[in-house]
């Protein structure tokens, strides 16, 4: 089993109590799917700020900012892109990339 990193860039929150109900709902319904495969369910981000390489600090995550994030644990990285292609970040307008992680230590 591998695990992969799911790193959610954009989508859009609901504005009304009903609308973030109804999204919290299918989270949860795809959570369950994924069943002892979802290692961390994670979390929206919030601010951010980008370190370059020689120290200076910016505001923002870069071109694409990293919005949210799942870790998952499948046998294959198909079965990662076919978790992902449920998430119900691409109904909120929303992308996911997909790493696969190595373990080094």
């Amino acid at each position: 089993m591998a695990t992969y990193l799911l790193a959610y860039h954009g989508g859009s929150m609901p504005e009304s109590k009903a609308e973030q109900a109804k999204v919290q709902e299918l989270w949860g319904a795809w959570m369950k799917q994924l069943g002892t495969g979802l290692v961390d369910g994670g979390n929206p981000t919030g601010q951010a700020k980008t370190v370059a390489k020689d120290g200076k600090v910016s505001d923002g995550g870069g071109v694409n900012p990293v919005s949210g994030y799942s870790v998952i644990k499948v046998d294959s990285f198909e079965n990662a892109l076919a978790a992902a292609k449920m998430c119900p970040i691409l109904a909120g307008g929303g992308s996911i990339e997909i790493c696969e992680t190595v373990e080094v230590m």
